[in-house]
Parts: C-alpha cells; structure tokens; sequence
C-alpha cells in the first residue's frame, strides 16, 4: 500500500432520476478534487437511485454502459477515482445491485453485491465473486451495506490482501445520528481484527419512492478508530488521509496482527471427539 487521501459522501439520489443523480455526483467530485482526494467513495446504487418497493428492471443499464461512461468523464475531468452504484443489466439477463470503480482512464473493476437483505431478494439477482480490486498500488476490498455485516467477507478479503475496504450503502430509516451510531457498533470491528483502513457512506434524504435514508459517510484507520465522520440531511463529504506506515507498523508488531495467527482447521465448529 501506499499514502492515499480518499473522500466518502452522502448523497440524495432519488429512484430513476440518472441525469440529476450524475449532476450531483460531479459536484461531489469537484468538493473531493479541490480537497486533493484520489478517490471518491459514493453511495450505494446512487446513479439509479434505491428502491424495494417496485421493479428497477426499467432502469438497469449494463456495465460497461452510458452511467459507466458518464462517471468515467467526471473521474477524468476531475483527475480522481470513482466508485459510484447502480442497477446492473447483467449479461446473463439477471439484474444486480452493483459498483463500479472508475479511474480517469475508465472502468477497473465492478462488485456485484453478493449478501442480499430480505427485502432485495426478491427484486434482485446475487453476485457470486468476492471482489478486491488493485488500483495505483492499493488493494481494495468492495462490499455493499448489508455485506458489511458478516465478518467472513472482510476477513477474506484482508487474506486476499486487500489494505482498504469500502462499503457504500443505501440504507433506509433511523435519523442520522442514530445511523452513525450504530454504524460505529461494527464497523470499527471489521477494521481493527483485520487492519485495514475502512470507509463507507450512505444516500441521503427522500428518494422518490417513500424511502428515506439518513446521511453518514465514515473514515475508520486499521485499529477501528475514527479519523473523519459526518452525519447530516444534505448532501457532504469528509476526507482523510489513509497513512501506509499505521497499516505496515501493526502488521510488523506482534501482538496486534491477528490473521497469521488464525487457524482455520478448529473453525469448522464443535465436534465430539476427544483430542
């Protein structure tokens, strides 16, 4: 890994307004520019817009697609990485709730979101492939929201070496400090027992479609403390430098690196037998 300051935003994207959506991603991404972020980190299916309520078959687009084009144009014209959601048309025809990692030279990589909550089983298609994504020397470990809740899926993707993971949401309810607070019940887990930086942000606001979502974006360093938050109704961003050498001195140390330690064979679960 290497130094990297990256941005996460909250961000209002109401369900099927793409062009609007766009316009208020490339404002988020001229904030991030102008503070010297590399990366922009943007909610879940934030170019579509979110909803469980009704079909988003309409509004899938494949990937590559006009979105991914769209955002590749801001990530260029702006001189930083994007990672931005939509509703994948997939190419066996299912649709997914899906990422995209877009540099100023284009497309790097997507994550399909794997774990769906109960209410997007029905409406959407599950990826199958755990995805870390190397970019300008770091290694990246996409989730989405409801992903962040299994620890198997962060600590596979630590083991796959990735240094920073990112968990872009659309997650409804609770009010903003609320979402924060319970957002810092876990996430700075999958930080500290894995060491590894951490980000993720929400969408914002009404989307259209009788949800609400509350607004957090969150920046956690490798042993799960805080280094920028903010929870709020409009639109913003916080930014943070993610420093190489706090991931390189825990990993050298002996006490605070917990995965050479693991072992794997006794977790398969209680047996029976005697040693």
């Amino acid at each position: 890994m290497r130094d990297l300051r990256i941005a996460a935003a909250m961000m209002r994207c109401p369900v099927g307004d793409k062009q609007g959506n766009l316009e208020r991603s490339r404002a988020l991404a001229a904030r991030a520019a102008v503070r010297g972020a590399e990366l922009l980190v943007l909610p879940e299916a934030c170019l579509s817009g979110y909803t469980v309520r009704e079909s988003m078959a309409h509004l899938a687009e494949p990937v590559p697609g006009p979105l991914t084009r769209a955002v590749a144009e801001t990530a260029a014209e702006h001189g930083l990485s994007i990672l931005a959601g939509l509703v994948e048309a997939g190419p066996d025809g299912a649709r997914y709730l899906t990422q995209v990692l877009v540099s100023p030279q284009g497309l790097v990589g997507l994550h399909r979101k794997t774990h769906l909550g109960p209410m997007e089983s029905n409406r959407f298609e599950k990826g199958n492939r755990l995805s870390v994504v190397d970019l300008d020397g770091v290694r990246y470990g996409l989730q989405l929201c409801y992903e962040g809740h299994f620890p198997e899926m962060t600590q596979a993707q630590a083991l796959a070496g990735a240094d920073v993971v990112l968990i872009p949401h659309a997650s409804p309810r609770e009010d903003p400090p609320e979402k924060l607070e319970r957002w810092l019940r876990y996430l700075p887990a999958r930080a500290y027992d894995n060491t590894v930086f951490l980000a993720a942000c929400n969408q914002v606001g009404d989307n259209g479609r009788g949800l609400s979502f509350a607004g957090v974006a969150l920046i956690l360093g490798p042993k799960g403390e805080v280094l920028a938050q903010a929870a709020g109704d409009e639109d913003d961003l916080v930014v943070a430098d993610l420093e190489a050498e706090r991931i390189e001195t825990i990993r050298e140390g002996r006490m605070g690196w917990f995965l050479p330690l693991r072992r794997p064979e006794i977790y398969a679960g209680p047996t029976d037998e005697e040693d």
